[in-house]
């Protein structure tokens, strides 16, 4: 009997990787922010609704401590990395104009370090009191 003939690579089974080579990964890390996001989403929405009628000085104390700043920062953390691979997935199914794909890639991810640092700086701001 003949061996089963295989399109991929032998390195390409072993590792298990698709055509991609990173397709499963994308789809782990795109699930593992989701299920990261539910308890910090549920955590940050309390938060601010505590903050609600509060004054300024009180809602820079609330959100200037420790345990809440770490809260946010994970918050923040897992919510732009999931924004920016979901945009991403989005940008590869939908849009087949090989210029245009990889511009709006690396637009996407610009935005998303740029919403993550923003968000991070006044974090840190509010926590360091600087």
């Amino acid at each position: 009997m003949s061996e089963p003939l295989h399109i991929r690579t032998p390195l390409a089974r072993v590792l298990g990787r698709g055509a991609a080579r990173s397709g499963t990964e994308h789809f782990w890390r795109q699930r593992l922010t989701a299920v990261a996001n539910i308890p910090l989403t549920i955590a940050a929405l309390a938060i601010l609704i505590a903050l609600l009628g509060r004054n300024q000085a009180a809602v820079a104390q609330i959100l200037g401590s420790r345990a809440v700043s770490i809260i946010m920062l994970l918050f923040v953390a897992s919510i732009t990395i999931h924004m920016r691979l979901g945009m991403a997935v989005i940008i590869e199914d939908y849009v087949h104009d090989d210029s245009a794909k990889l511009t709006l890639l690396m637009a996407n991810t610009f935005f998303a370090i740029a919403v993550g640092l923003t968000s991070v700086y006044g974090i840190i701001k509010l926590a360091f009191g600087l």
